[in-house]
């Protein structure tokens, strides 16, 4: 099976994340994306982190019973920080039956040089890109890209939370299943 692993620390997921997983699934030959909850990503501090137990439970809400997109807590069982090369290495050994792409914005991509084994990742992986304002992809690093035109919706987890914190409406940024855990769990208060 083809796999896109879209990785983030889902803090918390929100609609734009939803619609960037369902274009993907749709608009490409991936048959499966799996989002990926980082625990701690090496790149953005953590405390702002929400749990990640309660993290990866908001968004196995909110991906419900989509078969094209599933939770995946796999990195709470590596070493932390998270680092994606070691992800995958991890991913390959225990499912070798599955290709893996990495699913990743281009302000995302601009940064790669910054990762842990960046020259690696580029040689070994195939990367889906979604575009983002004021992102151009100018360096494709000759790694096997495929660029989407995917539905963006400037949508910030930051802005969520603080909302919340403010005692302001979410109910169209969030699934009203994760916005309903987060207002019954107090979440983000």
């Amino acid at each position: 099976m083809k796999i896109g692993l879209y990785f983030g620390s889902y803090n918390p997921i929100h609609i734009g994340h939803l619609i960037i997983g369902s274009h993907v699934a749709n608009h490409t030959d991936i048959q499966q994306v799996w989002m990926v909850v980082s625990p701690q990503n090496p790149l953005k501090p953590s405390s702002v982190l929400l749990n990640e137990y309660h993290r990866l439970h908001l968004v196995k809400l909110a991906v419900g019973d989509d078969p094209q997109l599933k939770a995946s807590d796999v990195e709470f069982k590596l070493p932390r920080p998270s680092y994606t090369i070691d992800t995958l290495t991890y991913l390959i050994e225990k499912y070798p039956q599955h290709q893996f792409s990495i699913i990743m914005g281009s302000d995302s991509f601009q940064n790669i040089r910054r990762w842990k084994n960046f020259d690696l990742l580029l040689k070994n992986y195939s990367f889906i890109i979604y575009k983002r304002p004021g992102f151009e992809i100018t360096d494709s690093y000759a790694a096997r890209i495929e660029i989407l035109d995917a539905p963006l919706l400037e949508i910030s987890a930051t802005a969520i939370r603080k909302a919340i914190k403010e005692g302001k409406s979410v109910r169209y940024l969030l699934s009203d299943t994760v916005r309903e855990e987060i207002e019954k769990t107090g979440y983000y208060k």
